[in-house]
């Protein structure tokens, strides 16, 4: 019998899909180093979701019932080199590993709880028995450490789904506790992707120096995250020049997120509900995702390096006190030095603008407080990104392999498509203002 460590390894090697071929006869399941995936060849059979920095969860055929075991636990979680925290989650991670199976299957979810507090597991958005949805003291008994507890039954619908704790919920939640459950069509869709994506999104509050996040928090979140990752360690949406590629975006957070892509319009076509009506698709380039809510959108991939990214500004940095006072035009010459007798290492900024925060981090001149990111990472081709948080990329290249999800390296954009300096007098070509308009 493989061991949980062994198990964990695997997928870490990338030998996941060998493993469970020869020993769980699942669908082809995803591991966290790049694969090439096969699109699927038979009317029953489906395009596994690759979802972004996470894995699928393996299952067993008994007896004509697919058998998942999910284990709540806690873990350490890494949200960027340098900052690593306490969290909860499932099988080692979070958000736990995406459950995947198809429409009229008949499935059984094993859940064993080794928190030192119960549990239960609700099937968020799933058409189910009253007794099978998870509401802890409503539906069934709390789940006990060390108990097992098996939910059972046939799933009648398709669409992007999650599961996540009806028990201490905002503290399980807060910490860690969710993960996707994704069903497909039993029949073949009528409009085919050739890449389908899965993530959730989630805020926390990791506060300076800290290594638990605080449940108690309900808005001023500092950490906002993708699949419980932080700019630039999410991964990027890979695909090939024209493919048509399916982004399905769920948000289990305290807090509404605007995701905005560019380089494309994409069309808005399902949800929890799943898959909608091709008649009613719209076409947009910010979709709002509220609280508890899912949409899937998607793109004909256009070549190029394409930001994708939560639109409130805020969402796409890290560790950030709202609280300290504007200095935004203030002059804060000679402050810096009385300020540093009380705080060792302190930096003046923020009179010009924050832009400064990633060059000061980057040299070493401004260290922040121990398991604390910086707000501002990443950096690009062309220079310092400056963003964290909710912020990945869409990359697109015409010579990607089909199925092939490595990340390609930055793009190599045709010889004039590049904005590029053509002055450095700031009245060049004497732009026109109210003021000297005739």
């Amino acid at each position: 019998m493989t061991s949980r460590r062994e198990f964990l390894t695997y997928t870490g090697a990338g030998a996941l899909a060998v493993t469970l071929a020869s020993t769980a006869h699942a669908e082809p399941a995803q591991s966290a180093a790049p694969a090439v995936v096969s699109k699927p060849k038979t009317r029953h059979s489906y395009l596994p979701v690759r979802t972004l920095n996470g894995w699928t969860l393996p299952y067993k055929m008994k007896n004509g019932v697919k058998e998942f075991h999910l284990v709540a636990e806690e873990i350490e979680h890494e949200f960027a080199p340098g900052c690593v925290a306490k969290c909860w989650g499932y099988n080692g991670t979070t958000p736990g590993p995406t459950i995947e199976a198809v429409e009229g299957d008949r499935i059984r979810i094993l859940v064993t709880n080794c928190l030192k507090e119960h549990t239960t597991i609700h099937w968020h958005g799933l058409l189910l028995p009253s007794g099978m949805d998870g509401v802890g003291g409503l539906n069934q008994p709390q789940i006990k450490p060390g108990e097992t507890f098996a939910y059972e039954f046939t799933l009648k619908q398709h669409g992007s789904h999650m599961y996540h704790p009806h028990a201490d919920e905002m503290t399980q939640m807060a910490v860690g506790m969710m993960g996707m459950f994704i069903i497909h069509p039993r029949k073949r869709e009528p409009v085919p992707v050739d890449r389908d994506y899965c993530f959730l999104l989630h805020n926390w509050s990791l506060h300076p120096g800290t290594y638990r996040p605080d449940p108690s928090i309900l808005q001023d979140f500092d950490l906002w995250t993708m699949n419980s990752k932080v700019f630039p360690e999410i991964d990027p949406v890979v695909a090939r020049t024209g493919e048509r590629v399916r982004v399905r975006m769920a948000n289990l957070s305290m807090w509404n997120h605007p995701l905005h892509m560019h380089g494309v319009q994409y069309w808005v076509t399902g949800s929890d509900g799943g898959r909608w009506p091709q008649s009613q698709w719209r076409s947009e380039t910010t979709e709002i995702i509220g609280v508890g809510q899912i949409r899937d959108v998607e793109f004909i991939a256009v070549p190029g390096d394409w930001a994708f990214h939560c639109h409130m500004a805020h969402h796409t940095m890290n560790a950030m006190g709202h609280e300290i006072p504007n200095t935004l035009g203030v002059d804060q010459t000679g402050i810096d030095k009385e300020i540093r007798k009380m705080l060792p290492g302190f930096i003046a900024m923020g009179r010009y603008g924050m832009a400064e925060h990633q060059d000061h981090v980057a040299m070493g001149h401004h260290q922040g407080p121990p398991n604390t990111l910086a707000m501002m990472t990443g950096v690009g081709p062309y220079g310092n990104i400056e963003m964290g948080g909710m912020f990945t990329t869409v990359k697109v290249r015409d010579d990607l392999a089909r199925g092939d999800y490595s990340d390609p390296g930055w793009y190599d954009a045709p010889a004039g498509t590049v904005a590029s300096r053509i002055s450095s007098d700031p009245e060049f070509g004497n732009p026109v203002r109210p003021s000297n308009m005739s």
